[in-house]
């Protein structure tokens, strides 16, 4: 079972002041760096491996699934080299048929957890679909976090819920969904970061994608800093994910420009730093063959699953 550090814990109502102003005007900055072709190709192949490949519908079947993992294995055949995407990521009930599908493939599996995305179901719920995902065969858990809790200032709970998922992830890697567009704050998105990473969060993550709005590049930044002062800290490397309303090539280069800067080299690999944002896959693809072949392929020359 993985350990979890042990570190003094903060007090968590006093969390680092976040300046608006100064987060927002920093965020655009980084969209407006000048990025050379070169660059350019390399940080959307970077991108591309980065990708949860997500399907999070009640109407999920076994067919559904697996055509998603034939995707994130054969993403175009017609481009030699490709990367794959990082993980395929699915409800737990389809564990066992995404890990059947990417066998062999080295992409990882990751499940939903929790009650998600509410969070609203009983604790012991909570740790029963936990450890069901991770007996399937899941190699990741994307958690939620009880925000309701949260907004009630009770965070020793919530603290004591992430801690509990972790120790019942066993192996598996755990993701914490903060879903920041209900927290509203920067301030508390601060702080909600720095209870799921001390909690033993293994990633910290903006959003299920259900709520509007989800991952921005100014709340994006405020977790990497977060991260970054949990790092100096601890000497421990959190991973981060923005996910939800990524769509385009350009805003996802935007986000890897801010991770070097903010984190550096040693984050940018999709062991540390994952999209969750199945339909930038395309439009990575899109602008991938445009660097190629220097014409544009329409959305048709690519599946949608």
């Amino acid at each position: 079972m993985a350990e979890r550090t042990t570190i003094a814990l903060p007090d968590f109502r006093f969390s680092p002041p976040v300046d608006q102003v100064g987060i927002e005007e920093r965020a655009a900055r980084f969209t407006k760096r000048s990025i050379k072709k070169e660059t350019k190709v390399k940080g959307l192949l970077l991108a591309l491996n980065m990708i949860d490949l997500t399907t999070l519908e009640g109407k999920d079947s076994e067919g559904k699934v697996k055509q998603m993992c034939y995707k994130a294995m054969h993403l175009l055949d017609a481009y030699p080299g490709l990367p794959t995407v990082a993980a395929v990521c699915v409800y737990p009930s389809m564990v066992k048929t995404a890990k059947k599908a990417v066998e062999g493939s080295g992409i990882k599996v990751a499940s939903v957890a929790t009650g998600f995305p509410s969070g609203q179901a009983p604790h012991n719920v909570k740790i029963s679909d936990t450890k069901f995902s991770m007996h399937q065969g899941a190699d990741e858990i994307d958690m939620v976090i009880s925000r309701g809790k949260f907004l009630q200032g009770e965070y020793n709970f919530v603290f004591d819920e992430i801690a509990s998922i972790k120790e019942a992830c066993g192996d598996a890697r755990l993701k914490v969904i903060l879903e920041t567009g209900e927290l509203v704050t920067y301030d508390k998105v601060r702080r909600a970061s720095d209870i799921a990473m001390h909690a033993g969060a293994d990633f910290i993550k903006t959003s299920t994608g259900k709520v509007i709005p989800a991952a921005t590049l100014p709340v994006t930044l405020v977790m990497l800093e977060s991260i970054k002062d949990f790092y100096y800290k601890t000497g421990k490397k959190i991973g981060m994910k923005p996910a939800g309303g990524i769509s385009k090539s350009k805003l996802a280069l935007h986000y890897l420009v801010m991770l070097n800067e903010i984190l550096g080299e040693d984050w940018m690999n999709n062991h540390l730093f994952r999209f969750g944002a199945s339909s930038l896959a395309n439009d990575l693809l899109m602008q991938l063959m445009k660097e190629k072949t220097g014409v544009y392929q329409g959305k048709d020359y690519f599946s949608i699953d």
